[in-house]
Formats: structure tokens, sequence, C-alpha cells
């Protein structure tokens, strides 16, 4: 029976591991906490924000465990690294949940198009235009695009007066992001709506100060009889 001893280079053997190692540490990016923090010192700040100055990992990580709390390493960069007493699990909760809400608040601008030929009739006309202000009070942007098809292009001007119309008709809700050009066959433009701006709260209104002709007189007190 013949034997075949297989040698990997050790540089391999060490290639794969660090990158292992590194995917690995990417894929777990998070904070240190606990016992994963071996700085020689760190930067101490107490559940309630107080600064308790600069002592050893092991301190700090007693200081932590005594207070029935983690310790977090919350500034790797700082000299020394910053670290902080916390409820960990409650942290990463409440981040979550900060995390979704403002998820919840941000809103996708899509871009809606709109589609014309040169000899669009005005109802035809009317119809787009009201579609283009609905989806600029939503919020989106508008794409406005004329094409233009055989002789047609003998006559690009005709798509210029109808987009600026168009843009005028829509000035008082948008901007005209780009103005009208013409690539290819396609002549379009772009329309964004302007920012709503919230209306001033009203003033109370100054009451007028009377003058001294409203002023009653004081009454003269009644003389002894």
């Amino acid at each position: 029976m013949r034997v075949m001893l297989v040698c990997i280079p050790h540089f391999f053997l060490y290639s794969k591991t660090r990158i292992f190692l590194e995917v690995f540490s990417i894929a777990t990016t998070s904070h240190e906490i606990n016992e994963q923090i071996r700085d020689p010192q760190v930067r101490l700040i107490s559940e309630e924000g107080e600064q308790l100055g600069i002592v050893s990992s092991e301190e700090a990580l007693r200081i932590a465990t005594e207070a029935g709390y983690d310790l977090v390493k919350i500034a790797p960069n700082s000299n020394p690294p910053v670290c902080r007493i916390m409820d960990y699990g409650k942290f990463r909760f409440e981040q979550a949940k900060k995390e979704k809400e403002a998820k919840k608040s941000q809103r996708v601008i899509e871009i809606k198009e709109i589609r014309m030929s040169p000899g669009i009739d005005t109802n035809d006309f009317n119809t787009k235009l009201k579609n283009a202000q609905k989806f600029l009070a939503d919020g989106d942007r508008v794409k406005v695009s004329v094409r233009f098809r055989g002789r047609e292009m003998a006559h690009t001007e005709i798509g210029v007066t109808l987009l600026k119309g168009f843009a005028e008709k829509c000035a008082e809700i948008a901007n005209m992001d780009k103005a009208p050009k013409l690539e290819g066959r396609n002549m379009s433009m772009f329309l964004s709506p302007k920012p709503v701006t919230p209306p001033k709260k009203p003033g109370k209104p100054k009451q007028p100060k009377p003058s001294p002709a409203e002023v009653p007189a004081e009454a003269e007190p009644a003389a002894a009889e």
C-alpha cells in the first residue's frame, strides 16, 4: 500500500485562518463588553454618567459586576478607550427600537413618469397635468417626457414649448430640477416638489393699553359730617 503525503504550505493555512477570523469579526461587529475588553487601562463612566477616572480593565469589570451591570466599550479609538457601565441588553433593545422608528419615518422618494406626444390634445394634457400634480403633492419627483416619431424630429421646438408650459402650470408646487433636454427621440425634464414650510403659529394679540382719558378717576372720600 502506497501512502501519499500532501504538504500544505504554512502561509496558506495561516492566510485561510486569518481570512476566516476577519470574516467572523466583521459578521459579529458590535461593542466589546465585559471579558472581551482587555485594554490595560480604560476611562470609566458610571451608569449615571459620572466620570470615575482611569482604571484598569479588571477594576472596571469588577465595579460593573458588583453594580449588577455590564462593562461596555463605547469609544474604542480614544486614548485610553472609554467604557461605560450599563445594562447592555436594554441598551441594544432601545437602539433597535430607535432604528425601527427611524426607518418608519423615512420615506422613499419615487420618480413618476408622464409621457406625452407632440400632438397631444388639450384633454389628455390636462389629465396628465393633474396626475403629475398629484404625484408632486405626494412628495414624489416627476419625469415628463415627449416622444418624437418620424418627421416629428424636425420640430423638436414643439416639445420644448410643451414641457415648459407643463412646468409653468406646476410652478406653485414644484421646481424644475432639469430643463428640457433631447436624448435620442425623447425630450424630458424633471420636476421636484417644493419644500413645505410649516405655517407660523399666530401670536397672541396684544391688548391695547387704556389711554389716560379712559382710566376712571378714583372717587374722593366723603367729607365727615
